[in-house]
């Protein structure tokens, strides 16, 4: 005799069904867990291990500070200047000072452990959904214009804090695009990581 399946992906059988059927369509909130978990006869543990695995598929988005939604197919945009205005909305933004570690005092050009401050913002789609971080650091007064501008373009995978803001699991493919500005002298002075999910972002600097 079949074993049964386990309640969680009783849990996330269900949830596709809705999706499929058009019931839930994308950009549809999810119920709270505990609601769901009533309406279907379940444990609150096997409705968010059966809403984990969709988020961890790509079915469901959202972050643990807010409810789930169902996943829109990616629309795939083409970044050309990681400095050109963004037209949406801003989300939460945070800002602060940290002592900077090997690898950003190198990047500023300043000595390991100088204290510097960092702000970072989140990029928003018109929908209200996370698009993209940026996150800016700089040692001193913040500078308020600079000679030219370097960028350089690698592949990574989203740590747990940058997938939570972006409402994606960890591991996820990202474009990191990290940027120094120099002064007239040719000194860096001020560095900024852009992170885009590389499933929903093509990157060709000009």
């Amino acid at each position: 005799m079949p074993r049964a399946a386990p309640p969680y992906q009783r849990v996330a059988a269900e949830i596709r069904r809705r999706i499929a059927s058009g019931e839930w369509p994308p950009g549809y909130q999810l119920p709270s867990r505990a609601k769901f978990a009533a309406e279907l006869g379940t444990t609150d543990a096997a409705v968010r291990l059966g809403m984990a695995l969709l988020r961890r598929s790509g079915e469901l988005e959202g972050t643990q500070r807010t409810r789930l939604w169902v996943a829109h197919p990616p629309a795939v945009r083409t970044l050309l200047d990681p400095d050109g205005d963004w037209p949406h909305p801003r989300g939460e933004g945070a800002a602060g000072s940290q002592r900077a570690d090997a690898d950003l005092a190198g990047r500023l050009g300043v000595p390991s452990r100088t204290r510097v401050r960092w702000h970072r913002e989140e990029l928003l789609d018109p929908d209200q959904r996370p698009s993209h971080l940026i996150t800016t650091w700089w040692a001193g007064a913040r500078p308020e214009r600079w000679s030219r501008v370097e960028a350089e373009v690698v592949l990574h995978h989203l740590t747990p804090a940058k997938g939570e803001h972006l409402g994606l699991p960890s591991g996820v493919p990202a474009w990191l695009i990290q940027r120094t500005r120099y002064s007239e002298a040719g000194r860096p002075i001020e560095v900024a990581d852009m992170v885009l999910p590389a499933d929903r972002w093509r990157v060709r600097l000009r």
